[in-house]
């Protein structure tokens, strides 16, 4: 047990100005790119959270569908929010539930044809606007995979890119 007063080791070095800088800049980008992804739904008759579940449901490699479970995992979100999501998805004729013929008691999502236009229009536009900011993010991910002189960090710093396979599946996830 840690003694009130103790220090507890530093991991990393402290961060330089220039860290401080590299943070800032990724920050705004996401800052930034998140409120233009934001506008793009509302353009598109859809909130936020509505485009991320319909990406999250087009983006699931199971062509089953993802689960309500998978979903609230991809989005972060808590069980019964991502329900609630899903029911005003479905209200809104953008996903259909089904229910998995190999797992009675599991529910799949599918996106329908409303759905899937809405998802395809945006994904257009937000690979098309990744690919202009893709210069910027790529070197701020590199100087965080990097410490402060340059070297490359032991492990992988938090904010960097996942170093496992593509198309791996979000932290607590399971392909079903």
């Amino acid at each position: 047990m840690a003694r009130e007063g103790a220090t507890i080791a530093r991991m990393t070095p402290r961060p330089s100005d220039e860290d401080y800088q590299r943070l800032l800049e990724l920050r705004t980008g996401l800052r930034r790119f998140l409120r233009w992804s934001e506008r793009q739904a509302a353009a598109a008759g859809l909130t936020a959270a509505q485009h991320q579940l319909l990406l999250a449901v087009r983006g699931h490699p199971d062509a089953r569908g993802p689960t309500v479970g998978e979903v609230a995992a991809y989005l972060l979100l808590r069980h019964h929010s991502a329900v609630g999501l899903v029911d005003r998805a479905e209200a809104a004729g953008l996903l259909a539930r089904s229910q998995d013929p190999d797992n009675l008691s599991a529910v799949r999502l599918r996106l329908t044809d409303n759905g899937m236009r809405q998802i395809e229009v945006l994904s257009e536009l937000h690979l098309e606007e990744l690919a202009h900011l893709a210069p910027t993010m790529h070197a701020l991910w590199e100087a965080l995979e990097h410490t402060s002189d340059g070297e490359p960090r032991s492990e992988p710093h938090p904010a960097a890119r996942p170093r496992g396979p593509a198309g791996a599946l979000p932290p607590g996830t399971h392909r079903s």
